[in-house]
C-alpha cells in the first residue's frame, strides 16, 4: 500500500526540493494554501504542479489509488470544507468506521456541519434501538391540531399546541389521543351536569377509562350527584344533622332526611310547589 503525505505550504511559490523528503515520485505532495497548488516530485527528483492545467491556481482533480495520509488533525476526525472552502477537521465530529459521534447540537436542515451542529432536512430514521443520554432534554414535534400529520401511523407522537397536551397516534382504531400534559382544575362553577369518568384498573397505571353517561352524572357548581338508583350496600344512608347551605327541592322532585334536623340561621330551604320534604 503506498502511503501519500500532505505537506502544507502557507507562503507564494513553490517548495523547496527539500520540502518534499521522498526522492523521486509522487509518494507525498505539498499543499500551498495561499494559491491553492499542489505539488509533488517527479521522477527525476524535480518538483512539479499536480493538475490538469499547470498555470492555473485551482486543482482541477486529484486521484490517490491507494491512501492519503494528512499531516494535521486528529484520529477520527471527518474532514470537511469550512466557509472559506478550505478542508479541515473538528474534533466535535469523528466517525471510527462504525460508529457516528457528535458533540454539540444536532438539528434537522438539509446536512452539513459547521464544527458544532450537524443539520439535517427531511426524515431522520434509525433501523435500531436509539439512545439520548444527555441530562437535559428532548424537543419533539409540536404544532396545533390542524397541523396535525394528514397521513398518521401508529406510534407517532407530538406536543399539540392547541389542547396543551403530548399527544400519540395509537390503538386498534388508531386515533391521537392524549398521554400527559393535561391540566387539572377545581371546577365549581359549572351548571350543567358532567359524566364522571372511572378507570379500569384499582391499582397502578389505568389503560382505560370510562364514563358514566347519563346513568351518573355529577354538577360542579352545586354538588349534586344524581343517579337512576342509589343503592347502600351496607343498607346505611348517611345525611347530616344540620342544613349548613341554602337548597331548593326542584319541582318535581321530593326530599327525605333523618331527623332530627337543624336548619342553620340565615340558611333557607325552598320546597317547590308540589314537592314534598320528609323529615323522619
Amino acid at each position: 500500500m503506498t502511503t501519500i503525505l500532505i505537506k502544507k505550504k502557507d507562503t507564494a511559490g513553490a517548495p523547496a526540493p527539500g520540502d518534499l523528503t521522498n526522492s523521486a515520485g509522487g509518494t507525498e505532495i505539498a499543499v500551498n494554501t495561499a494559491t491553492k497548488r499542489i505539488y509533488t516530485k517527479d521522477s527525476g527528483g524535480n518538483v512539479v504542479e499536480l493538475g490538469t492545467n499547470a498555470s492555473s491556481s485551482t486543482i482541477d482533480a486529484l486521484t490517490v489509488t491507494s491512501s492519503a495520509t494528512l499531516s494535521y488533525g486528529t484520529a477520527n476526525q471527518i474532514q470537511f470544507l469550512n466557509g472559506s472552502k478550505v478542508l479541515t477537521g473538528s474534533s466535535n465530529l469523528t466517525w471510527n468506521g462504525t460508529t457516528l459521534a457528535v458533540t454539540g447540537s444536532f438539528t434537522a436542515t438539509n446536512l452539513s456541519w459547521n464544527q458544532t451542529t450537524l443539520a439535517i432536512t427531511g426524515n431522520l430514521t434509525a433501523t435500531t434501538d436509539s439512545t439520548f443520554s444527555s441530562t437535559g432534554a428532548l424537543t419533539i414535534s409540536k404544532g396545533t391540531t390542524a397541523q396535525q400529520p394528514g397521513s398518521p401511523v401508529t406510534g407517532m407522537m407530538r406536543y399539540n399546541s392547541s389542547t396543551n397536551q403530548f399527544e400519540g397516534y395509537s390503538g386498534a382504531s388508531p386515533a391521537w389521543k392524549s398521554i400527559g400534559g393535561s391540566a387539572l382544575s377545581n371546577d365549581t362553577s359549572t351548571s350543567s351536569n358532567l359524566y364522571p369518568v372511572f378507570a379500569a384498573a384499582t391499582t397502578g397505571t389505568a389503560e382505560n377509562l370510562y364514563t358514566s353517561n347519563a346513568k351518573y352524572l355529577y354538577k360542579p357548581s352545586t354538588g349534586e350527584l344524581q343517579a337512576s338508583a342509589l343503592v347502600a350496600s351496607n343498607g346505611i344512608v348517611v345525611n347530616s344533622q344540620t342544613v349548613s347551605a341554602d337548597y331548593t327541592i326542584p319541582s318535581g322532585s321530593n326530599a327525605m332526611s333523618a331527623g332530627p334536623v337543624t336548619v342553620n340561621s340565615g340558611i333557607t330551604v325552598t320546597v317547590s310547589s308540589g314537592s314534598v320534604w320528609t323529615v323522619i
